[in-house]
């Protein structure tokens, strides 16, 4: 069972969650009056970029959109520049003085010589359509963690929060963050420096997390339909992470957990509202039930998926089930389910150090280095 400490730490999540739903749905936010959307809340903290890297990740925020909150933060890994480029060690003191005394430097600029090119990680946060941020504390803390161990650059993406912003307008984010990527990759289009020297887009993986699964669900599909219309941008797997599927049909963890900690399931069907359209609000809706009737493309074509469940997750057999679904038509689908966790358990900041998330952290970049590995990606869209 969880902790004496993640429980009582829970009440109070909920508890102030819930109260912030109610009062959205109580006196929605005039959408008319932000054109561009939020992707961000103002109480909740956010972690500074660093270009200098500082623990072996340097870091940048590139806004994709100039007509929306749409924006992007990069996690390059040290591995990423030839010995003879990587700096010295310093100490996060020497990092704080080195950036008073150039605030205007960009930090970290590419050779242009023999640049090391690595694997893409295209990265969509959590927090219930609602709240969340891509350069949130916890979000930051995790895409660090995941730059390293796969040795690959986290590009984690800032999509348009509801309810100023319902759907689609976080998943029209996500495609349009992978066809930006796309650009980037080219010399004559991209202007990101550190993409077009070290960014590999034929090696290009999805990683959602709790709603941002989902996102990462609908743009996999979408790059099985667009297919060549997105080169050279190859998505060669997925990962879903504890994902936010619903369904009319309740499940027998949804039955047995319904009150569950931190996302129970009143909080996530007051997110459901605030997120979809009122006219179009059912838990068989497109972007809450992959397995809803008459969703294409056919699941056989779409690339491996590994998906992380938690044991006390009343969304949990969802995704249990989902990739069962991969599984029967011989999709490469594992499963990885961890016992004694929650929702969020591998990304949530207070959890972040726990064992159970470092050995998720690892498990699935054990996974994922099949596929992004040069030379062992045959799988790609």
């Amino acid at each position: 069972m969880p902790s004496i400490t993640v429980k009582l730490y829970s009440v109070f999540f909920k508890m102030r969650l819930k109260n912030r739903l109610q009062g959205w749905i109580q006196t929605p936010p005039d959408e008319s009056s932000n054109q561009e959307g939020v992707r961000t809340r103002a109480e909740e903290p956010v972690s500074a970029s660093n270009p200098y890297f500082t623990d072996g990740i340097a870091t940048k925020d590139i806004r994709v959109d100039p007509s929306t909150a749409l924006s992007v933060r990069i996690f390059l890994p040290e591995s990423a520049l030839l010995p003879s480029e990587r700096p010295q060690p310093k100490s996060k003191a020497e990092e704080s003085s080195l950036k008073s005394e150039n605030n205007g430097d960009q930090g970290y600029t590419p050779s242009g010589q023999n640049c090391r090119k690595l694997p893409i990680m295209l990265q969509f946060h959590g927090g219930g359509w609602v709240s969340g941020s891509n350069d949130s504390v916890a979000n930051d803390s995790f895409c660090q963690r995941i730059a390293k161990l796969c040795d690959a650059i986290v590009v984690a993406v800032g999509y348009r929060l509801a309810p100023e912003s319902k759907y689609p307008a976080a998943f029209e984010d996500g495609l349009k963050v992978l066809n930006w990527l796309g650009k980037q990759s080219n010399n004559s289009t991209g202007d990101e420096p550190w993409l077009v020297a070290h960014a590999d887009p034929s090696r290009c993986v999805l990683l959602g997390v709790s709603c941002g699964a989902n996102i990462a669900d609908y743009v996999a599909r979408r790059t099985v339909e667009l297919g060549k219309e997105l080169d050279p941008v190859k998505v060669v797997a997925q990962i879903l992470m504890y994902p936010f599927f619903l369904a009319n049909e309740p499940t027998q963890s949804e039955i047995r957990l319904a009150n569950t900690y931190f996302y129970d399931k009143a909080i996530c069907l007051l997110a459901w509202q605030l997120f979809l359209p009122k006219d179009e609000f059912s838990l068989e809706h497109p972007a809450a039930n992959p397995l809803a009737p008459n969703r294409g493309p056919p699941l056989k074509l779409m690339p491996p998926t590994l998906t992380v469940v938690a044991e006390h997750d009343w969304m949990r057999d969802q995704g249990v089930a989902y990739s069962e679904e991969l599984r029967k038509v011989n999709v490469p689908a594992p499963l990885l389910d961890y016992k004694d966790t929650v929702h969020e358990f591998a990304t949530l900041e207070m959890l972040l150090k726990t064992p159970q998330a470092e050995a998720c952290a690892e498990d699935i970049c054990i996974w994922v280095k099949k596929y992004i590995s040069l030379g062992c990606h045959e799988f790609s869209y």
